[in-house]
């Protein structure tokens, strides 16, 4: 018998929208997989999911409340089991400080980084030239922006930033091909490189059709440079103890150095979204996708 399942999607997040895109792509899966499907979309008070009397409950939350742990632990308090990653993994790789303290502790190279708190922070600027601020606690690149320097003309952009999110990560900006990478359990299943015709896969390249980013798949890097970046995402996983599928996401140099920036926990499931792309590649069909996070939903994650 099918189980019954508690599609979360939606949410309080500044990511909503893609949530929402996500959870109606994952809804068509699961019901042409003939699952029962009851469709929430949460806020901040929803506490008791218990009473819809589902058998698994599957996250498409991106974002705050979603991703940083706190849908996890309300759900592993109900014995509810989940897909995705756990409270602590989550939690761990949503916060770009904590989870950058891991890669290096884990021998991971990522971008040199300083947390700014006030304004004059940065003048001890971390990059002579090119440098990125972003927030410590959002996904889908929100309120990320780069600098070419720091002139006068960028102050009062960064000033209305670090007012918008209170405190900023300052990151050197890594000139080389963005690479994704897509890990499904115990195991890298490929990497795409991203070409955006904007300044960075933001987040208009990231879900406007129009934005025509090129997705190349397999990514154009040597076999040994991909070899090691599928490497370093399934270490870099491991290392924050994820579950279920995560992406990690990278930049490649010309001198094939590889930099991991983050790891998110709640890929998203639209149809622009990387990992569906990647599966797809492998011979993995997005239904196949869905079922697998199905069955490898579980509690104490």
């Amino acid at each position: 018998m099918k189980k019954k399942i508690l599609l979360l999607s939606g949410g309080p997040s500044k990511e909503r929208k893609v949530s929402l895109s996500s959870g109606k792509a994952v809804l068509k899966a699961l019901k042409n997989l003939n699952y029962e499907v009851i469709c929430v979309d949460p806020d901040y008070r929803s506490k008791n999911f218990k009473k819809y009397k589902c058998d698994v409950a599957f996250n498409a939350l991106h974002g705050q409340f979603g991703e940083d742990g706190r849908i996890q632990s309300i759900l592993e308090k109900q014995k509810i089991p989940y897909t995705h990653s756990g409270p602590k993994s989550s939690l761990l790789a949503m916060d770009k400080v904590k989870s950058k303290k891991y890669f290096i502790k884990n021998n991971i190279i990522t971008p040199k980084y300083k947390i700014i708190r006030k304004f004059n922070d940065l003048k001890n600027n971390i990059s002579n030239n090119k440098f990125v601020l972003k927030p410590i606690n959002e996904g889908s690149s929100v309120g990320v922006l780069i600098f070419e320097n720091l002139h006068k003309s960028n102050f009062s952009k960064i000033k209305l930033n670090l007012k918008k999110y209170k405190k900023l990560l300052q990151e050197e900006f890594i000139e080389g091909k963005e690479v994704q990478v897509a890990v499904m359990g115990n195991k890298s299943i490929g990497a795409i490189e991203i070409q955006p015709k904007r300044k960075f896969y933001d987040y208009n390249a990231k879900y406007n059709p129009k934005s025509k980013t090129k997705h190349i798949m397999p990514a154009s890097i040597t076999k040994n440079t991909y070899k090691k970046v599928l490497q370093i995402a399934l270490h870099a996983h491991k290392s924050l103890l994820c579950k279920g599928i995560t992406r990690s996401d990278f930049r490649v140099t010309k001198n094939n150095k590889i930099f991991l920036l983050e790891v998110n926990t709640q890929p998203g499931m639209t149809n622009l979204s990387l990992v569906p792309e990647i599966a797809e590649y492998v011979g993995i069909s997005f239904e196949k996708l869905v079922e697998w996070i199905v069955l490898d939903a579980s509690i104490n994650r």
